[in-house]
């Protein structure tokens, strides 16, 4: 009879070949892809990194304001961020997106990080054709070529979960159908349980490195955003909410070839919202374009409460429609807040890491959107007329005097808070004009005249 300590053994060790046998099979007998190998390659990179740090840059004796130090640590923070993007890259799935949202922390992690990152935005990892054909005849339990007239074969853009492709349906309706990349819903849980526990594992030994926010985030927001006719339901939504905007343009959905992993819709042209080549040459308005997204995310945020919440420049196009009028086409729906912006403001602290760590997941949403907006502004050179401003402000004094009405009691009160309103309205107007006049050339040039003169 077997000793109780070694039938343990070799329980756990048949249970983890089964596992890994089990994680090759549902992977397609992709050695890359199983949860242990992609386990032991993260927990690798990140010691690895550790180590780096712990050698390099905390082992010298150097004064920690000298110039010396500044370019040891740019030095390192370099060498530590390529290896993670080699880690991002090579996992792929949820690796990307975290990799993605760390280049877009601009303020909040080393710059050297931002930028080694900043290039998955543009450049993430494709699937192959043929495991696109396969996710496509999983789900719709047909051959694509029987659904499909045509299937352009280079996406028209890839991103961290999913790519899209440009497609002909039998009738000959124009779609576009966004495919999941095959293994990253299988690999995602196991993946945010191993970033959960290196976070950890890294704030244990630098208590500076307070980024267990980040994981939480992307550990709340990945399942939501796997799930493509929960995306398919918020572009119905949003299409719904702004019905009366006809410049706004959603596509809409083709239910029947819609699964969890494919989603078929519209497919709508444009050019990217901040391609200043598109716009120049289709003599589009870049201050109408600018009013017009400031008008739409302003409302979101302080009238409807249900927030667009990645709004990069991939995921927002412009057009002119056949009457001239600028159209904004908002793509890929999949991450929305849905909790007012207003109620989470108290207790916030200096230090940013900690106010980030303590903030309700959804404002961290809308002050990453409102990142992401100031940034289209400034490549449309639109930020001098400050008309988002106006609009975020006009939609916020309506959004307060809105919730004032609801607990009026009486018809005077009614009237007393919709006159306060016009007033708030009215002053905002004023001081809009009066930075506007300030902005002039002309303006600035006798200013500066009468300072010489002084």
């Amino acid at each position: 009879m077997w000793p109780a300590r070694r039938l343990l053994k070799y329980s756990l060790f048949a249970g983890a070949s089964a596992g890994t046998l089990a994680s090759l099979n549902a992977n397609q007998y992709d050695v890359d892809a199983i949860g242990i190998v992609r386990l032991g390659r993260a927990a690798a990179t990140v010691f690895n990194i550790a180590f780096i740090y712990k050698t390099t840059l905390y082992a010298k004796d150097v004064d920690y304001s000298s110039e010396e130090y500044a370019e040891l640590k740019s030095k390192v923070h370099k060498e530590a961020a390529e290896k993670l993007l080699d880690l991002c890259c090579t996992n792929k799935g949820v690796y990307i997106k975290v990799g993605q949202h760390i280049g877009a922390l601009d303020y909040l992690v080393p710059k050297e990080y931002v930028e080694t990152m900043k290039i998955l935005h543009s450049h993430a990892p494709c699937s192959k054709l043929e495991e696109v054909y396969q996710v496509l005849k999983e789900d719709l339990k047909q051959d694509p070529h029987t659904v499909f007239t045509s299937f352009e074969p280079e996406p028209l853009g890839a991103a961290s979960l999913a790519q899209v492709h440009k497609a002909k349906l039998q009738d000959g309706t124009t779609v576009a159908v966004k495919v999941q990349h095959p293994y990253v819903k299988g690999n995602s849980l196991v993946d945010m349980k191993t970033m959960e526990v290196l976070v950890k594992l890294v704030s244990w030994a630098f208590p500076d490195f307070k980024f267990d926010w980040l994981v939480e985030e992307t550990k709340r927001n990945i399942p939501k955003e796997l799930d493509f006719t929960q995306e398919g339901e918020n572009a119905e939504k949003i299409s719904q909410i702004f019905q009366d905007c006809k410049w706004l343009k959603i596509p809409s959905i083709h239910w029947n070839l819609t699964t969890n992993r494919v989603l078929t819709m519209e497919f709508l042209e444009g050019g990217q919202i901040n391609d200043l080549e598109y716009i120049r040459s289709h003599r589009i308005n870049p201050y109408d374009v600018s009013q017009k997204l400031g008008c739409l995310y302003s409302q979101m945020i302080f009238i409807h409460g249900f927030v667009h919440s990645d709004p990069h420049p991939g995921n927002i196009l412009v057009r002119k429609s056949p009457s001239g009028e600028v159209e904004i086409v908002l793509l890929d729906h999949g991450l929305y807040a849905k909790e007012m912006f207003q109620k989470e403001i108290p207790g916030l602290l200096p230090q940013i890491s900690d106010v980030l760590a303590r903030v309700n997941r959804q404002i961290l949403l809308i002050l990453k959107t409102n990142d992401l907006m100031r940034g289209i502004e400034h490549t449309l050179k639109t930020e001098s007329r400050m008309a988002s401003f106006l609009v975020m402000s006009k939609c916020c004094i309506q959004s307060v005097y809105g919730e004032r009405q609801k607990q009026c009691t009486t018809r005077f009160s009614r009237w007393q808070t919709s006159l306060s309103e016009k007033w708030a309205l009215f002053k905002l107007q004023v001081y809009y004009t009066y930075l506007t006049v300030r902005s002039f050339p002309f303006f600035n040039r006798i200013k500066s005249l009468m300072m010489y003169r002084i």
